[in-house]
């Protein structure tokens, strides 16, 4: 894998991340591996001020958090677009709110479950207008993540086209789309073309491998091409490594040398 452009602003997903690690000990491990940033999938179960303080101590923002995904026995995926569960959206929104207020990210991936049709959508915009009024004052905007219906089947969101309208029948401010290579390739492929066409309204970008959403440095996706071919296009923010290990987490970052220009 062979990177032309050098020092590209890399993030480590610690959801999936050194996840043998507490979560303010992996902070530290990110910061200590070369990544710019981290953000995380559900943290909640680590107080607050501890992870803001592993924050403090490396000096590496956070990028985002997830809403939880409610009843995970029962498979659930997220809560936003459920009709009838407004009221738990409501509090899981919060919840992220809260969370992210209080370490300082300035995203939330809004998620929003296994639903489908008319009701699903009006159900969606309607949290998502009462999510982003809420969110704005506190310096916080509001991701929507399209993911693979392979992955999640049933899944709301798959796609950048049905996010995009999303986007707009919400008025547009407050809200982007959280562009994940991975999922992206697994739905339609051509990464670089889709990008393009809605780079105006991506508001952070993943990678993985693919197909098996392992380190980056193999599979069907040359990301030493990508991403500098993102950032040629116009994106500006990290991105975001969001994938499963093969091994051990610090085992397996010899891609990141590509990166960094070594």
């Amino acid at each position: 894998m062979t990177v032309n452009k050098t020092s590209l602003p890399l993030s480590a997903n610690l959801g999936f991340l050194w996840t043998d690690l507490a979560l303010p000990q992996a902070v530290h491990a990110a910061a200590a591996a070369g990544f710019g940033a981290v953000e995380l999938h559900w943290p909640y179960e680590v107080p607050a001020a501890e992870l803001a303080a592993a924050l403090k101590e490396t000096g590496l923002p956070v990028l985002g958090l997830n809403t939880v995904r409610g009843d995970v026995a029962k498979g659930e995926f997220g809560l936003a677009a459920l009709a009838g569960r407004e009221d738990e959206a409501l509090a899981a929104f919060t919840q992220a709110l809260d969370y992210a207020v209080a370490i300082g990210a300035g995203n939330i991936h809004v998620m929003a479950g296994k639903a489908d049709g008319e009701a699903a959508r009006r159900t969606f915009v309607a949290n998502l207008r009462r999510f982003r009024d809420l969110a704005a004052p506190r310096g916080v905007s509001l991701l929507l993540e399209p993911i693979n219906t392979r992955d999640v089947p049933g899944y709301f969101l798959s796609d950048c086209e049905s996010a995009a309208s999303i986007i707009s029948e919400c008025g547009g401010e407050g809200i982007r789309i959280m562009y994940d290579c991975y999922h992206m390739q697994i739905m339609r492929g051509d990464l670089l073309r889709q990008a393009e066409r809605w780079m105006d309204l991506i508001g952070h970008v993943q990678f993985a491998a693919v197909p098996d959403r392992g380190e980056p440095g193999r599979g069907e996706v040359d990301y030493g091409w990508l991403l500098p071919a993102l950032r040629d296009a116009g994106y500006r923010g990290h991105f975001g490594a969001e994938y499963r290990p093969r091994g051990a987490t610090g085992e397996g970052l010899g891609w990141m040398k590509a990166f960094a220009g070594a």
